[in-house]
């Protein structure tokens, strides 16, 4: 498939600066340019490649000033970084897409698989189970028993879906998600612990993303929930009963105890920890390896373990690496009280 830099200017509501028949097949890095290729300028440092750079096309932001010519065309933008992300997901959509069921695919005859939908080898679709139209389910992705999956959803190799769980439509689910495990329930007892049976679901809404090996558990009774426009990355746990408000985002590593109640718009970076039944403000930032005991305030930046506001915490920190110093003066001091002590103890 070729694109010319006109063709790609009306998609993306851009101008053209230089050949408007220039044509492109592929993309790449800037700095790693080729014929035929369209690449894009966002952060400023990379500027200088503008100038050598071979690829045919280059998005840049509109209010962009070349210092230098520019053997590129340009294609302006209102913002370069949300343009390249659109012609991405137009061009996955057109190369990826595939339609039908593999003879190697289960799928029970009581299930319900929507139009122009695919179905890998070894994946299994169970009893009752419904698949929307146009979704991708690749290999060994197990969808369980009254389980939903809706419409335009992407589920990679060895995705498994727990039975009655509700994902929404437009959702990307990575390798090895696990959407609806049993949470972690058990009561103390005289013999070690009893199990507390999980009976509720999961329900994933519209346009979320999960990345790879992540985990949203089912709750004990009711729903876990992960609303519309989250994004979680690699290895993230979300507990039974919890609570993901709208477009929050999360990096890698993050856990989120039981039952908590997470605002929308929040933002957290990697091996954050959030403790169980409490609730975090809309719009809160949490530095990585935050450990959030409460977070009430909304529009919060914190950072540290337990958490703190961020410029506490900066403040903290300068004198935690002073500690061992001042823990030397402290003694030293001490020394000094004690022999005052002494002398006046003479007289």
């Amino acid at each position: 498939m070729e694109f010319t830099a006109q063709q790609i200017a009306d998609f993306l509501g851009g101008s053209v600066e230089g050949d408007g028949n220039a044509r492109v097949k592929t993309f790449a890095k800037i700095e790693e340019g080729q014929p035929g290729a369209i690449s894009f300028l966002a952060n400023p440092k990379y500027a200088h490649y503008l100038y050598s750079t071979q690829s045919s096309i280059v998005l840049v932001n509109r209010d962009f000033v070349a210092e230098q010519p520019v053997a590129a065309t340009l294609v302006r933008v209102e913002n370069a970084y949300e343009a390249v992300a659109r012609l991405l997901n137009l061009y996955e959509s057109m190369t990826q897409r595939r339609t039908g069921i593999h003879p190697l695919a289960c799928v029970s005859e009581t299930a319900e698989v929507g139009a122009d939908t695919y179905i890998g080898p070894f994946a299994y679709i169970g009893d009752g189970a419904k698949i929307g139209a146009r979704t991708q389910i690749y290999a060994g992705v197990v969808v369980e028993e009254r389980a939903s999956v809706g419409d335009d959803c992407i589920l990679y190799p060895r995705v498994s879906v727990y039975h009655d769980c509700r994902i929404g439509n437009e959702v990307i689910l990575h390798s090895g998600v696990v959407i609806g495990a049993d949470g972690f329930g058990f009561a103390p007892s005289a013999e070690g612990y009893e199990k507390i049976p999980q009976i509720g679901i999961v329900t994933i809404e519209d346009r979320v993303e999960i990345g790879a090996n992540a985990c949203v558990d089912r709750s004990t009774m009711g729903s876990t929930y992960v609303r519309r426009g989250v994004k979680l990355d690699n290895l993230v746990q979300v507990a039974h009963n919890c609570d993901v408000g709208a477009h929050t985002v999360m990096s890698a590593q993050v856990g989120i105890a039981g039952s908590t109640k997470i605002g929308e718009w929040c933002m957290f970076g990697g091996q954050v920890g959030v403790a169980g039944h409490i609730q975090v403000a809309p719009h809160t930032s949490a530095g990585a390896q935050s450990g959030i005991v409460s977070c009430k305030k909304p529009g919060t930046t914190i950072m540290g373990s337990p958490a703190m506001d961020f410029r506490q915490w900066q403040k903290s920190s300068i004198y935690y690496k002073r500690l061992p110093d001042m823990a030397a003066q402290i003694a030293a001091l001490q020394k000094e009280v004690e022999a005052l002590k002494a002398q006046l103890a003479e007289r």
